[in-house]
């Protein structure tokens, strides 16, 4: 039983960022991305398979037989007839391909999907941090659908950051020296070009920011991201260095905030966000803040275990020592997960405000923290503000959960979409709805540009 157990090892995740999907949104690209490629499948999986049913057909007989699904042996059979008698040969990687694109793309929803042992271990290092790229997230099409280089977020930690890159700025060309430069906003070209560099070899990229054109230099490298970010009126800090747990001064300070209020920006529940949100809270306590603008635009979730951490500073009205943070329905049973303490007292005053900012990437674990924050009264839904995106204001409306499943000793893996979230006070699921306007959060409309947004959001959520 326990080697059985092994082999079928559960890991319980929440989504992966939007652009991380394997359906990711039209308009938002992370130029970390490999192109797409046809996936190489291990056949191993296959022809284990094989040896193992014929082993209980030894062992058990015409009974084992009988219970083997009879769509596979059709399938078994379909295969035979092709190898035997189609007048083309069907190399048996395309032949297993063919069937596992359609259980990915036509048959299970966009967040599941089967993974060989290599994409499975390059999406544990994705959600470890661990990239190879230039850390940048882009708007590829413009309102009236044409092509544009849009930075829309920059990864913390990262090359481009690095660089000097910026939220806001427009790429308009790109080449391997100052003189020779590819004029284009097309998307696709820039990622092209930057395939043909190597690691760590320096390259230009000219960006419009404003009136401005502004060549930098930078190169693709290998960086763990950073996720959190904190702002006072007079000072700025991030994590840095090697593994992003280095707090250093970087960045600007948010000079639209009072003496009394810090601004912390979560990108997304991976890596090791739940300590370093803890030290920024320290920060923030040490410092004397009495209000918190927690900002969780463009957070497309990740890791339930992170979110149940930082659940903690915000369970205002309840004397649970570890209040339910989310309730998960599995369908025929219910799974509730509770948030790691109840802190909100030691932080925060009966005078204090918190508020949030989202938009149309603010999903899956954003969307559950925003449901514990609203459930528990630290928040009011009138204390949410909604950037437009697309001309829509609203959360991206993603109530489910998958689970990924080990295959083995091939390595390979499914994941799979396995329960709704519910909010975990009201009970409330916001699966393809999302928080609204008519939830009464407020809104703003969209502006990449420096600290607009921000800006904005604070007028409207004060005024």
């Amino acid at each position: 039983m326990e080697e059985k157990k092994q082999e079928t090892e559960e890991l319980f995740e929440d989504v992966l960022t939007p652009e991380e999907q394997k359906k990711p949104p039209e308009k938002q690209l992370n130029a970390d991305m490999p192109p797409s490629k046809p996936k190489k499948r291990n056949l191993k999986i296959v022809f284990t398979s094989i040896a193992i049913a014929v082993v209980f057909f030894v062992l058990g007989g015409f009974s084992v037989w009988l219970s083997i699904d009879k769509g596979l042996w059709t399938l078994a059979k379909i295969k035979n007839a092709i190898d035997k008698h189609y007048y083309q040969e069907i190399d048996d990687e395309d032949f297993y391909n063919a069937l596992i694109d359609v259980i990915n793309y036509e048959i299970l929803d966009a967040y599941s999907e089967y993974m060989t042992a290599d994409e499975y271990k390059q999406d544990r290092n994705g959600m470890e941090g661990k990239r190879i790229g230039i850390g940048g997230v882009f708007s590829t099409l413009n309102e009236e659908k044409e092509p544009q280089m849009l930075l829309t977020r920059v990864s913390g930690n990262s090359p481009a950051e690095k660089a000097g890159l910026r939220a806001g700025d427009y790429v308009t060309a790109f080449g391997k020296t100052e003189t020779e430069l590819t004029e284009s906003e097309v998307f696709k070209d820039f990622t092209d070009f930057l395939q043909t560099c190597e690691e760590n070899e320096e390259f230009f990229v000219r960006v419009r920011r404003g009136a401005d054109n502004i060549l930098l230099k930078m190169s693709r490298q290998s960086y763990v991201e950073n996720y959190l970010f904190y702002r006072t009126s007079t000072t700025a800090y991030s994590f840095g260095g090697k593994n992003a747990k280095d707090l250093q001064a970087q960045g600007e300070p948010l000079t639209c905030l009072d003496g009394d209020t810090a601004y912390i920006r979560l990108t997304q529940f991976a890596g090791s966000a739940e300590e370093r949100f803890d030290d920024l809270m320290k920060l923030f306590k040490e410092e004397g803040k009495k209000h918190l603008v927690l900002d969780l635009r463009d957070n497309g979730g990740g890791y339930v275990r992170i979110m149940q951490d930082i659940a903690k500073y915000f369970c205002k009205n309840t004397t649970d020592k570890r209040p339910l943070a989310m309730v998960a329905d599995y369908g025929n049973v219910k799974q509730e997960f509770n948030a790691k303490g109840n802190l909100y007292s030691e932080y925060f005053t009966e005078d204090s405000r918190i508020y949030v900012l989202a938009d149309g990437g603010t999903a899956s674990a954003s969307e559950c923290l925003i449901g514990c924050m609203v459930d528990y009264g630290a928040v009011d839904f009138s204390d949410i503000c909604l950037i437009e995106r697309n001309g829509k204001a609203k959360t991206y409306g993603k109530g489910i959960m998958q689970t990924t499943y080990l295959m083995g000793v091939t390595g390979d893996a499914i994941r799979l979409t396995t329960a709704e979230l519910c909010w975990p006070v009201s009970g409330r699921s916001i699966h393809g709805r999302g928080v609204l306007p008519e939830d009464g959060a407020k809104t703003v409309p969209a502006n990449f540009y420096g600290d607009g947004e921000i800006e904005a959001a604070l007028a409207v959520l004060k005024g």
